[in-house]
């Protein structure tokens, strides 16, 4: 037989031993048991038993690994398990909060819930809903979006397109504060103008406030998707002798549309829970109030406070179906922002 033949019968040398591909999920159920069994003996809680198990799968990992596959790829599989430790961390109180919501708000979220208001039906007593509440918010949520939507979008062209010297950098400064602001701050400062001019709580005071939230969270993830535009689209674009203004209006965001709408519902989704600027300047209604610019409103984060401020069984149960109505319209909100940005995503091909 010639040597050719016998090197390639013969296994190679080069790769070391390693374990099977279903150790690290015996390694973690075995450190859940563990953890438990310690955890039952000694009283501890459920949250002490997962630290223990989560601490647990980590040394057993690394023992395991380093016996049998050596300390270089132990590193490697400690530096995965701290990841998946700290996301599954992570994901405990997500998960509680949704479900404790749901459990408690699902009592009284029916029809009657989300087509009747407060007005009629006091703290105390069972009955009422969140239909005023869901109109206030609709309202001055979709006022702030006219208003921070185009201006934080013009802003962040201009920045990525146009900007250039001190006016761009004291732009820039000025966004990366306003992220930062908290709500109490924009809220009191309109509260000022509006007792300069004498004016009294409406719902779009609320409205102005949320805009000035908005604004630096659609700039910011404007200004990434444009950023992410390649540059050789612009240059074939101005090649062609087309204008600078049509080769933004045509080529650029076009191409980062889906990003743009998808950062504006991720800002929207970040004003609809907002409660201090909504409570200095909207006031809150027991009643129903289409007209945003006159008189105070509703909204579903003020609602949700004030009801439980009144501190009685009926109204926790329509403070936790409020908490789950706003969770839902978030949680649509995100759906539509993903659905979206699948759809205006740049198609692939040969």
């Amino acid at each position: 037989m010639s040597n050719a033949v016998i090197a390639e019968k013969r296994p190679s040398t080069l790769r070391g031993a390693s374990l099977p591909k279903w150790s690290p999920w015996a390694i973690a159920v075995g450190s859940v048991v563990v953890a438990v069994a310690v955890g039952a003996g000694t009283g501890l809680t459920k949250v002490q038993w997962g630290l223990i198990s989560g601490l647990l799968f980590l040394v057993a990992t690394y023992g395991i690994a380093a016996k049998v596959e050596g300390r270089r790829q132990a590193k490697d599989r400690i530096a995965t398990g701290l990841v998946w430790v700290a996301f599954l961390v992570a994901l405990v109180p997500l998960i509680s909060l949704v479900w404790v919501t749901v459990v408690r708000g699902i009592k009284v979220l029916d029809v009657y819930f989300l087509t009747h208001s407060m007005g009629l039906v006091a703290d105390s007593q069972p009955g009422g809903g969140i239909y005023h509440a869901i109109i206030g918010s609709l309202e001055q949520v979709g006022l702030a979006t006219l208003i921070a939507a185009p201006i934080g979008v013009l802003t962040a062209i201009y920045l990525v397109e146009y900007g250039r010297g001190r006016l761009a950098q004291a732009v820039t400064f000025f966004v990366d504060v306003m992220t930062g602001v908290p709500s109490i701050v924009a809220g009191l400062f309109i509260l000022s103008l509006m007792l300069i001019f004498d004016m009294q709580p409406f719902g779009f005071a609320g409205s102005m406030a949320l805009a000035i939230l908005m604004m630096p969270v659609v700039v910011r993830s404007t200004e990434e998707m444009l950023k992410l535009v390649p540059n050789e689209l612009r240059e074939a674009s101005l090649a062609l002798g087309v204008p600078k203004w049509r080769t933004i209006l045509k080529v650029v965001l076009p191409t980062s549309i889906g990003g743009i709408t998808t950062g504006i519902m991720l800002a929207i989704a970040r004003i609809a829970g907002e409660t201090a600027p909504v409570l200095l300047l909207v006031f809150g209604n027991r009643f129903i109030n289409n007209n945003p610019f006159e008189g105070p409103q509703q909204s579903l984060p003020l609602y949700v406070y004030q009801q439980y401020a009144a501190g009685n069984e009926y109204a926790y149960d329509r403070a936790w179906a409020a908490s789950l109505a706003l969770i839902a319209f978030v949680m649509i909100l995100n759906l539509v922002a993903r659905a979206i940005a699948r759809w205006k995503a740049p198609k692939t091909g040969r």
